[in-house]
């Protein structure tokens, strides 16, 4: 799996100098994706379920969680649309969670940071990545245009143009 770049050409925008802009928050779309689901739990609810574990007992079971910071993280993953609800037995009401389209598009990330943290931050990997074709998978970022991998360098930060009624 590759996370590709958009195919749809962008307009040339003005480059943004990010250690001359001042120093206030910035509107930033990794900030805001942190902010729904940055912390530890939250990732974790989102790899199992990517890994086909659906049901509340059994996500607790494979990250080790307690059921009261589960149930919190499943009800904000679920508001914000990451997640969904779905009811597999009426009486008593059960529930398994699965991810929406939304979180489908997380698995790219997760992807990243499996490889990350195979490399930065244990000793010796417990697994690996393979894809279905039996190779191991090494997930690449590139360039939707060219389809060239894309380095930290190569990318620039560009403005968008401000619509009446943006703040």
């Amino acid at each position: 799996m590759e996370v590709m770049g958009t195919d749809q050409p962008t307009r040339a925008a003005p480059e943004i100098v990010m250690d001359q802009m001042p120093l206030k928050p910035r509107s930033c779309a990794i900030a805001a994706t942190m902010k729904l689901i940055g912390d530890r739990w939250s990732v974790l609810v989102i790899r199992e379920m990517s890994y086909g574990v659906h049901r509340f007992d059994q996500i607790v079971g494979c990250i080790g969680v307690s059921r009261d910071v589960l149930t919190a993280r499943l009800r904000k993953l679920e508001k914000v649309g990451v997640i969904e609800r779905r009811q597999y037995r009426e009486h008593p009401p059960r529930y398994e969670y699965h991810l929406t389209p939304a979180g489908e598009e997380l698995r790219p990330l997760l992807l990243s940071l499996f490889q990350w943290g195979s490399k930065w931050a244990v000793d010796e990997p417990p697994s690996g990545l393979v894809h279905e074709c039996g190779h191991a998978l090494e997930p690449k970022c590139r360039c939707g245009h060219r389809s060239q991998r894309v380095k930290t360098t190569g990318v620039a930060m560009h403005a968008r143009e401000r619509r009446h009624g943006d703040p």
